[in-house]
């Protein structure tokens, strides 16, 4: 029996299965979009390749991790009905990580969180009868707040379905706690909402890099149109992944839900250029908190450009009104589980940075290796 996780080739997914694979010795149902198994296998170890080597790697796949080529949005993930009775029946537990981050686009967001998240609890229903199903986690976002201001949020006071939300992917993904609960009303099920997840604090190598643009330029900024008291709520992956993986193989974890965040412990603006300016040797920038509206509204005008000025605009449009809220969110449960706090993001953001700018915000994956010639491109 194994363990189904969905967007294991994503950011968060990689992390949380390379954990469930060298932490908890755990066995993997992986779902990835490909046309055959060659393709899958390529796939996973672009995926995997930032926290295995190859050796360790091409053994779990050989002996812990079963692969099943398919498609989240389709019907039975696409698959025949012999895979799809097999998946079935050897899985015993369900990790629903994939969804799509396009704060922009309502239809991939509806087509992925929704359409996705269903075909999942079909999946997860079909095991719950033939043979129980031990838990479903949904990985979710703590943006299913809604729009906030100035505020301390906990697990319970999140959802309030009157309040309005912030974009097509906050609004889907409290629609997706909300049809876990609903289909799956007597299995264990833990819903876990991540902050602003942005770098690992183990290593400056990243994979992902759309928030971190964002990041990096607003640290090239002389002055910013922020309160330089407001805090921002930013959480390192591996402390993520690691809350996950451990709390879904934990036989009765205390809540049914947990924010994955820094909570009261996230570092204000003032604190995290003033850790970023010493590391660089680089003047503070000023803060002016008042230009917040026509800042936002350049930033709208410059995102309709082309070139790295209006990329990176883009990216920060989208961002933008999670960097103003100065809300946080209450990470006591967790903490006090785990018995362990996040890593400040002042701890790890510079090398962070010097990675993504000396690299062009591209990560260098390694080609599948000669020797094992045949199983991937």
């Amino acid at each position: 029996m194994a363990i189904f996780l969905t967007g294991s080739t994503g950011y968060i997914g990689a992390h949380v299965a390379a954990n469930l694979l060298q932490e908890h010795g755990a066995s993997l149902n992986l779902l990835v979009r490909a046309r055959d198994a060659q393709e899958a296998h390529l796939r996973l170890w672009r995926a995997m390749q930032l926290h295995l080597e190859f050796s360790k790697f091409y053994d779990y796949l050989q002996t812990r991790v079963r692969v099943f080529c398919g498609d989240l949005t389709a019907p039975g993930f696409g698959l025949g009905r012999d895979e799809y009775d097999r998946l079935v029946h050897t899985t015993d537990s369900v990790i629903h990580c994939a969804a799509s981050l396009n704060r922009k686009s309502e239809k991939s967001c509806l087509n992925v969180n929704l359409r996705g998240t269903l075909e999942v609890l079909t999946l997860a229903r079909h095991a719950e009868h033939y043979h129980g199903l031990r838990r479903f986690s949904e990985v979710s976002t703590v943006a299913v707040a809604g729009k906030r201001q100035n505020e301390i949020v906990t697990e319970d006071q999140s959802i309030e379905w009157d309040r309005s939300d912030y974009d097509p992917y906050a609004r889907t993904k409290k629609f997706c706690e909300h049809m876990t609960r609903v289909l799956l009303p007597d299995t264990p099920k833990t819903i876990f909402r991540p902050s602003i997840v942005l770098g690992d604090s183990r290593r400056a190598e990243t994979t992902q890099f759309d928030m971190v643009k964002a990041f990096v330029f607003l640290a090239g900024l002389p002055a910013l149109p922020f309160r330089p008291n407001d805090k921002v709520d930013i959480v390192n992956v591996d402390f993520v992944a690691d809350a996950i993986a451990t709390l879904h193989q934990k036989e009765q974890p205390r809540f049914d839900t947990y924010h994955l965040s820094s909570g009261t412990s996230s570092q204000t603006f003032r604190e995290l250029t003033t850790a970023l300016a010493a590391a660089q040797q680089k003047r503070k920038p000023v803060f002016l908190p008042f230009a917040e509206g026509p800042f936002t509204g350049s930033v709208k005008f410059l995102s309709n450009r082309r070139g790295t000025l209006g990329s990176g605009a883009t990216l920060l449009k989208v961002f933008m009104p999670y960097l103003v809220w100065n809300t946080v969110f209450d990470n006591t449960r967790v903490t006090s589980e785990l018995g362990r706090r996040p890593v400040p993001f002042s701890q790890y953001s510079f090398p962070l940075l010097k990675f993504s700018r000396e690299n062009n915000f591209q990560y260098q994956y390694q080609p599948w290796p000669a020797a094992r010639g045949g199983s991937a491109a």
